[in-house]
């Protein structure tokens, strides 16, 4: 196994949208709408549509360029304001894949806050522990990560070209830190 990485399946990506929904649901947010970030937030909010049924718009915003060189800012690539006025005065869920910088995120709050939004929650599957480059704004008051996790490079099942060999690669590791903990 490679180190410093971590792998997830879709079995565990499934599995914390899962647990995220029934969090989410707990808590008395009851959401009008979800807003993916792409392409990361695509998959994991199509998966909590299965809990919560609620319509998802997508946006696109990147941070890295085609040559995966970080940019010094976020930008916007694909935007939803065909539906903005859909936006006024709803709550919103908006789900991305992993909180890393925090960059894109806080960059996608603060768009979406211009549309008025009644609230904002934000939902990821995994929270990096360390700092941010920013913090949100204080509007956000619900924050949702499905695992906290050192700073790893994680490996998503949607970014593998071999998906057996990516679900054996996260046993594989599963296992390894099993034996760890009972060793």
């Amino acid at each position: 196994m490679e180190s410093k990485k971590l792998y997830v399946s879709y079995n565990t990506v499934h599995s914390l949208i899962k647990k995220l929904s029934e969090q989410l649901l707990a808590t008395g947010y009851d959401p009008d709408v979800i807003v993916a970030i792409g392409s990361g937030g695509f998959i994991p909010a199509r998966i909590m549509k299965t809990f919560i049924n609620r319509p998802i718009y997508a946006v696109g915003i990147s941070y890295y360029g085609l040559d995966n060189k970080h940019r010094d800012h976020p930008t916007k690539i694909q935007w939803i304001d065909e539906v903005q006025s859909q936006l006024v005065g709803k709550k919103v869920l908006l789900i991305d894949e992993v909180d890393d910088s925090r960059a894109t995120l806080a960059y996608c709050v603060g768009e979406l806050l211009k549309y008025e939004p009644e609230e904002i929650a934000v939902l990821v599957l995994h929270n990096k522990l360390k700092e941010k480059d920013v913090d949100f704004p204080v509007e956000i008051t619900r924050y949702f990560a499905g695992m906290e996790i050192p700073d790893l490079w994680i490996k998503y099942p949607w970014d593998a070209e071999d998906i057996e060999a990516h679900t054996e690669a996260e046993r594989a590791m599963l296992r390894e830190k099993k034996e760890l903990t009972n060793g």
